[in-house]
């Protein structure tokens, strides 16, 4: 069954009112009126194999698929074992770092922060954030 546009506005919400709480320290990179939304971090870094200096690096965004809202949570990729604190969420990861919800449900919001908490502090040990 598609996904009805009600079903994709309060997906998208539930993920970026769990977004928006981890600001500040994170900075609102782009947040495109429901369209779109992205964090990173607040420390200018070295990014690339030309190392050139970003204003934050890469943390999280959600937007809108065909078939789903997607959530890219960067901060997985780089330590998988962060994901034991969100076993609901997993079951709609597809790859490393993308979930896929295609159902309210699926966005477990107690997980959810749990998640978005041991990112921050991954975050700061990786010292992208001041």
């Amino acid at each position: 069954m598609p996904i009805t546009e009600t079903t994709r506005k309060i997906i998208f919400e539930k993920l970026k009112r769990n977004l928006v709480k981890c600001t500040p320290p994170m900075v609102v990179n782009i947040n495109a009126a429901g369209d779109s939304f992205e964090l990173i971090g607040n420390k200018p870094v070295p990014y690339g194999s030309s190392k050139k200096i970003v204003p934050g690096m890469y943390f999280a965004s959600i937007a809108h698929r065909k078939d789903s809202v997607v959530f890219y949570f960067f901060p997985c990729y780089m330590n998988a074992k962060m994901l034991e604190v969100a076993p609901t969420l997993v079951k709609c990861l597809k790859g490393k770092t993308c979930f896929h919800f295609k159902k309210e449900e699926e966005v477990d919001e107690k997980e959810l922060s749990a998640l978005l908490k041991n990112g921050v502090e991954v975050w700061k040990k990786e010292g992208y954030m001041q």
